[in-house]
């Protein structure tokens, strides 16, 4: 990921002028190297040590999401909705 697109992630999701770290930024961050390896693995279905960090990488999103669905639900729906993530 080149630093314009996670400049223009961070821009989108972040909850005051400062924000670089909330945990909605977090997640969009993640979720957009998690689509970046998935197109990786797509066409390099052998390489373990990529499939691993993406395993990773899902473990990490997904424990942030539940930290945000259990501190505020709102945020949560928010986010969900606005990365596609669920139903």
């Amino acid at each position: 990921m080149d630093k314009q697109t996670k400049q223009n992630i961070i821009s989108e999701f972040k909850r005051n002028e400062r924000d670089t770290g909330s945990t909605e930024v977090q997640v969009a961050i993640i979720t957009a190297r998690i689509e970046q390896l998935t197109s990786h693995m797509a066409s390099n279905h052998h390489d373990s040590h990529t499939k691993h960090g993406l395993l990773s990488l899902v473990g990490h999103r997904r424990r942030l999401l539940a930290y945000t669905k259990k501190e505020n639900p709102d945020r949560y729906q928010e986010i969900i909705t606005k990365l596609g993530l669920r139903k």
